[in-house]
């Protein structure tokens, strides 16, 4: 190997490695010790009510219980804390009375290293899930400790009463009830928030709104930041009719006054999605650190004021997988046990304008996975597939490239002869290209109508929901949603974060190398060191940046590359066979 290319390798790889070190030592992201949000806090006006004695953490103290329907008043306010549990064939959830919230919300169908998907998430005790606020966002989750009522197997309800003090200094007080209702075989549940007042009651407003509910802190399944770059979470919301994608880096909170018709927060593979049966006042996203020092991605949904004395909300929330084919139920009333009708939250989990294509690609992935019911085989088999539909674009692109090699020396004749009249010069290339019969966009046009197709399957592969846990080669990718591994070992590789020890990146590079030596075209050995840093340099720096890839994404790669090696032989054989000018390899 020359001197030049080996240069470009360790400069390659020195460049990455001291990268990757200075992002580790100076832009790694700092935890907040805090979970105060950003936001401007509102001063109550005359107009609006207050909570009479709030003890020293902003929470409302609790007066005696105003019986409801349907629920029992409690003997005495002497409470203790304790929990509950609900449990469907899908879903397991854990309540505690302290609020009335969620302490752990477990998808008993899909698993995670520890168990079942938590999507409670960093939920603790001084930061729950569904908690709520009295009044806006910046307010503190009511931490009381409210009566419970089990009203059936899959029914659960909390009730406590507060005190208001009017404008007029008056006082007022309201039960705060909030029921908690499942169905079988249905990731959604019901939460009915009511709030019940005495005859002196004509509403709840404090600061500007009602109340705020708050979701868990983050969503599972469990997964590490800086190993795992594939995972992710994001906000999302429906407005106007259109989905909006809401970018937050760590730490950040953004708000919103919009109407927002939902609210929902995904990774690669769950999503959590708010849907009320009124539109909300304001949305706050926020990923600001939780009291156990984890990055979280919560949204809290903030309830306009309320007239009357009496008024009930429904919230449902959807909790589970992010497919289409379980979201897309709630876009027709008769497919959905809530009878909701056109909700858009299959938005979520949609891919954009190649949402199409590539609901085109997975039922033919699916179709090869019926006759051979392994995905790893389907993903090989689909690549295949996708190579011998675009071989002849393939073909016409590469007949394109050694046509321009062999007028590469007149053209470089114009442009040494014209290279100071860049007029001059255009003219003559445009008369010699239609002398020879040359179009120089031939060779791109091939390649433009390849990039849906590219882009469509990279997301089909890097997202599938069915290739959590699915198993292609035993003892070596047992999953292809996470990276293969041959051995777990005793410590992390520094600065890179690396636990196994992967084989797929390697072939893969080994593949982009190989293929980059085909396509070599003749004279290429005299480039310069930059040409030699591309193709040596890059196939290193994505085997740095692809090692903990998923499985299944690196396979398709993999085969990609191989496939097109093939191709390229092939094509090398009809040129040479037509008397044209055969790529191949350059000799060292």
């Amino acid at each position: 190997m020359e001197k030049n290319t080996i240069f470009a390798i360790v400069l390659s790889t020195l460049v990455i490695v001291a990268g990757l070190t200075v992002q580790t030592i100076f832009f790694s992201p700092k935890n907040k010790p805090s979970t105060e949000l950003a936001v401007k806090e509102t001063v109550p006006t005359q107009d609006q009510q207050t909570i009479v004695n709030t003890s020293s953490d902003n929470v409302p103290s609790v007066q005696e219980p105003k019986p409801l329907a349907n629920y029992e008043a409690a003997e005495n306010e002497n409470l203790s804390e304790e929990k509950a549990v609900i449990e469907t064939d899908l879903v397991r959830v854990e309540f505690t009375n302290k609020g009335g919230d969620i302490v752990s919300y477990k998808l008993k169908k899909h698993m995670d290293k520890l168990g079942p998907v938590e999507m409670a998430y960093f939920a603790t005790d001084e930061d729950r899930a569904f908690s709520v606020i009295l009044g806006g966002a910046k307010g503190s989750q009511i931490d009381q400790l409210f009566h419970v009522k089990k009203i059936s197997d899959t029914s659960i309800g909390f009730y406590r009463t507060f005190k208001v003090k009017n404008e007029n200094g008056t006082e007022s007080s309201f039960t705060l009830v909030k029921q908690y209702t499942f169905l079988p075989n249905d990731y959604m549940f019901e939460l009915k928030i009511t709030v019940d007042g005495d005859d002196t009651l004509s509403g709840l407003k404090i600061g500007n709104a009602a109340y705020t509910l708050k979701t868990s802190p983050q969503i599972g399944p469990e997964w590490n930041q800086k190993q795992d770059k594939y995972e992710y979470r994001r906000f999302y919301q429906y407005v106007n009719g259109k989905k909006k994608t809401i970018n937050l880096n760590a730490g950040q909170v953004k708000e919103f006054s919009d109407t927002v018709a939902w609210s929902g927060v995904a990774g690669k593979y769950f999503t959590l999605v708010a849907l009320p049966e009124k539109p909300i006042q304001d949305v706050l996203y926020s990923t600001q650190t939780t009291n156990a020092g984890e990055t979280a991605a919560k949204i809290f949904l903030t309830r306009a004021p309320i007239s009357g004395k009496t008024n009930v909300d429904v919230w449902r929330f959807y909790l589970g997988p992010r497919t289409e084919s379980y979201l897309s139920k709630y876009n027709l009333q008769a497919n959905n046990p809530y009878g909701i009708n056109g909700a858009h939250i299959d938005e979520i989990a949609s891919s954009g304008i190649l949402g199409p294509l590539e609901l085109l690609l997975k039922k033919a992935m699916e179709l090869f996975y019926k006759v051979i019911p392994n995905w790893g085989v389907s993903i090989i088999l689909l690549t295949l597939l996708m190579r011998v539909i675009i071989f002849p674009l393939t073909k016409k692109s590469s007949e394109s490239t050694l046509k321009m090699q062999e007028l590469q020396p007149k053209i470089q004749e114009i442009q040494d002869k014209h290279k100071n009249n860049p007029q001059k010069m255009n003219e003559e290339m445009a008369k010699f290209y239609q002398t020879v019969g040359y179009n120089p966009l031939s060779g791109c046009l091939p390649l433009v109508i390849q990039f849906p197709l590219l882009f469509a399957m990279y997301n089909l592969f890097n997202n599938y929901f069915e290739f959590r846990g699915a198993l292609f080669i035993p003892g070596w990718i047992p999953d292809l949603s996470q990276g293969d591994s041959i051995l777990a070992l005793p410590f992390q590789v520094p600065f890179l974060g690396w636990s196994d020890l992967r084989i797929l990146p390697i072939i893969y590079v080994i593949s982009q190398l190989i293929f980059g030596k085909v396509t070599q075209t003749p004279g290429s050995a005299q480039q310069n060191g930059s040409m030699k840093m591309m193709m040596y340099g890059m196939p290193i720096f994505f085997f740095f940046l692809f090692y903990n890839a998923p499985s299944g994404l690196i396979l398709y790669w993999t085969m990609s590359n191989l496939l097109m090696l093939a191709q390229q032989v092939i094509i090398n054989k009809m040129m040479h066979g037509k008397g044209k000018t055969e790529l191949k390899l350059v000799k060292k």
